[in-house]
């Protein structure tokens, strides 16, 4: 079953149009990547599905139109986006961190079981709960990023850049976590990166932009074995 379809999305800042015409399908629980260069699309992909940019053209969450809707409304049917940047709450500890990503929820024991799950997910997160999000290292911060969009409860994850700034083996740990959720969860996911060795570690197909346009869609075995991508994208 589809749970995300954009077809001929378009989006503009202001008289800059950035997408011109980008089509892509999520399956429900599946896990799709987006690879391009700088300035492709990527992040402005993701962010008008989540409401934070003006889109038109098919955007369409289990069937429901998204355009039109505020950030806010989009993350109550079921979309969690980790921003590029991480959005840590610097002046908040962890376990509060974590707390803000199900304010939407009522479920006291069904929270306290995620923040346990969370904790298990990213063992260096039990270690600082009590820190404040500013003491974090950044694969901390990418870390506590995760979970607190774990703790929505959400079908659909949408990943920006998760391994930016990170040393590659806490890149590997970020993927490997991510990984775990996904075989355990069932969490579709939709994954903005630029290392794309990291990215067909976790996706099942990618759709590669170029200047706000789909060029390219295939299976990760499909794209690993295409000489331009190897060039482009996996240091071949």
């Amino acid at each position: 079953m589809t749970l995300l379809e954009l077809v001929d999305l378009t989006a503009s800042y202001g008289p800059i149009q950035v997408l011109e015409s980008v089509s892509l399908t999520v399956p429900d629980g599946g896990a799709v990547g987006i690879l391009g260069a700088n300035g492709a699309g990527k992040t402005t992909t993701l962010r008008a599905i989540s409401g934070a940019v003006r889109s038109t053209g098919t955007l369409r969450f289990d069937g429901k139109d998204l355009r039109g809707l505020r950030p806010d409304q989009v993350a109550a049917l079921g979309i969690a986006h980790v921003p590029e940047g991480r959005g840590t709450l610097s002046d908040l500890t962890v376990r509060e961190n974590l707390k803000v990503g199900a304010y939407l929820r009522k479920d006291r024991k069904g929270i306290a079981s995620d923040i346990d799950y969370c904790l298990d997910l990213f063992p260096q997160l039990q270690e600082r709960i009590r820190s404040n999000g500013s003491a974090l290292s950044g694969g901390e911060q990418q870390m506590l990023a995760v979970a607190r969009a774990i703790m929505a409860k959400p079908r659909l994850m949408m990943l920006d850049e998760a391994s930016l700034g990170l040393a590659p083996s806490t890149a590997r740990s970020v993927y490997d976590a991510i990984g775990r959720l996904r075989r355990e969860s069932g969490i579709a996911m939709l994954v903005v990166e630029q290392n794309a060795n990291l990215a067909f570690t976790l996706v099942d197909t990618a759709t590669v932009l170029e200047t706000g346009r789909s060029v390219l869609t295939g299976t990760s075995a499909e794209l690993r074995g295409m000489d331009e991508i190897r060039r482009a994208y996996l240091g071949g």
